[in-house]
């Protein structure tokens, strides 16, 4: 989460956004998968392929995410950014298949910096893609999965502070298993 909202910072930024809307951006960033507290632990956790039960589970996270901050007043305008961060451009996304502008600018924005980080990181069930291979699926992508005016800008952010947090996570997942 800490480098999903980083990177949604440096998004907002580079599109002009102003500064309160980037601080409560990068906050959405923050919380954008408080959600996933109720998906089961071992579908989390899983390292193969999910079943489509399994899958169902995870596609409920931003809903049971929106729901956990609908009543805590500070974070209201958080929730668009938590509900809609798996919205896809083309409508095909959920959990409302919204298209285009129709999603949030928080949705569009946290859900381009959160591709980047999964396809960026390693996961149980696959090694990270390079940068190279991340920005040409971001730029095949522009339009379809991703805003596309987004898209064009992301692709020429500064990546330098998004792999150094990739390196301080990893230095701490080696403290905490040793």
């Amino acid at each position: 989460s800490e480098r999903v909202a980083q990177m949604t910072r440096m998004l907002s930024e580079a599109v002009g956004l102003d500064a309160h809307t980037i601080d409560r951006v990068y906050l959405a960033g923050v919380v954008h998968d408080v959600g996933k507290i109720g998906v089961p632990e071992a579908v989390l956790c899983n390292p193969g392929k999910l079943t489509r039960e399994e899958f169902d589970h995870i596609k409920r996270h931003p809903e049971i995410g929106a729901r956990i901050l609908q009543n805590i007043q500070q974070m209201q305008d958080l929730i668009p950014g938590v509900m809609y961060h798996h919205e896809r451009w083309d409508g095909k996304g959920y959990p409302h298949q919204l298209r285009g502008n129709q999603i949030p600018m928080f949705g569009r924005l946290i859900g381009l910096a959160d591709a980047f980080d999964a396809m960026s990181s390693d996961r149980t069930y696959r090694r990270a893609l390079n940068l190279s291979q991340v920005l040409d699926e971001v730029r095949s992508c522009a339009g379809t999965q991703f805003d596309p005016e987004l898209a064009q800008v992301f692709v020429k952010l500064d990546f330098e502070t998004y792999f150094r947090l990739i390196a301080k996570h990893q230095h701490q997942q080696v403290r905490q298993s040793a």
